[in-house]
């Protein structure tokens, strides 16, 4: 079954929080290359990222490009050819994880290239602001070199995500449009309240827009608070009929100083979220940062009460040879 019809028929589940694993892999997350900073050595325990929220019932995994961009990459010391090959590496390794698991399994999951925002490169919690404005050359300039390397190593989708703004995802749509119209996407928004996006534009204005683009297959919002999903999927389903992601935090406030999150005192239970937001009408679900293991668990026990229960997988050998990243300083 292929990515579009598996949400239509069955629902989807995504993996959780890249940041939260890593940091318990000692993976020192602090830096404003947040986790692409795991790519340059780490390139086994992203693999491990990927195959944990696989076993623990994931059927879509989220590429640790979120704030892998080149123009970051160059920042700290690194040619444009080693970024290229740590970006690409990252969709690979997830790819190798998703195909192992399969091997192992029988069980066919997917992989989305994750592409972040420019206040995401911003590295100061932009990306629950959107407080910048460039043109649609500008945010090309930005994008693109990040977005033809994922598009080259054919992940089986791309996920816009965290996005604070309509006119960015926009500018990267209307490429797509015109060079890569097949490639199926989904945006994600982060948001102000249940009716806005993170810079205010009303929930209407973005689904109607998005509305115009047939690859988008499904749109939703993600890294917002829990409780504020069931209102913005019944917002979001008066305006559009594509389908619906949503992927929360635990509820935690970004620290944009200190670049971490100040826990929220509340315990969720993601398995009675689920079935909640599924009911009003979600079909990809999955967790955001400071989500784990735990909650994609719960996700899943929730999805299979309505299908039936998958095999677990077998021990797995891991080979990186042929993901070697030439990608130590120059």
């Amino acid at each position: 079954m292929d990515l579009i019809n598996q949400v239509a028929n069955r629902g989807l589940i995504i993996d959780g929080a890249m940041s939260t694993a890593l940091e318990h892999e000692e993976i020192d997350t602090n830096n404003d290359l947040w986790t692409a900073i795991a790519l340059e050595k780490d390139l086994d325990k992203i693999y491990q990222v990927h195959l944990k929220y696989f076993k623990a019932g994931a059927q879509l995994a989220i590429t640790d490009t979120y704030q892998a961009n080149v123009q970051a990459f160059v920042k700290h010391g690194f040619t444009k050819k080693q970024a290229a090959t740590m970006i690409a590496n990252a969709v690979k390794v997830a790819k190798k994880a998703r195909d192992d698991y399969e091997v192992q399994t029988g069980i066919h999951n997917f992989v989305a290239g994750s592409v972040g925002s420019y206040g995401a490169y911003l590295a100061d919690g932009d990306e629950f602001r959107g407080d910048y404005s460039l043109t649609d050359r500008q945010y090309l300039d930005f994008h693109l070199p990040r977005l033809r390397v994922i598009l080259a190593n054919q992940p089986d989708c791309l996920a816009i995500e965290t996005q604070p703004k309509l006119d960015e995802p926009v500018a990267i749509l209307n490429w797509l449009k015109e060079n890569t119209p097949t490639i199926p996407v989904y945006v994600s928004f982060t948001l102000h309240d249940t009716t806005k996006i993170s810079d205010g534009t009303p929930l209407k204005k973005a689904m109607q827009k998005l509305n115009d683009y047939d690859q988008v297959f499904a749109v939703g919002v993600n890294c917002f608070k829990p409780f504020l999903a069931t209102a913005a999927i019944d917002k979001m389903r008066e305006f559009t009929d594509k389908q619906i992601v949503v992927y929360p935090n635990l509820g935690g406030v970004y620290n944009e100083f200190e670049r971490n999150w100040i826990p929220f005192n509340a315990k969720f239970d993601f398995k009675k979220l689920s079935q909640e937001w599924y009911e009003h009408g979600a079909r990809m679900i999955g967790g955001c940062c400071s989500t784990g293991v735990k909650e994609i668990s719960q996700i899943a026990a929730f999805f299979k009460t309505i299908h039936s229960q998958k095999t677990q997988p077998k021990s797995i050998k891991l080979d990186f040879n042929h993901l070697k990243s030439s990608s130590s300083n120059t």
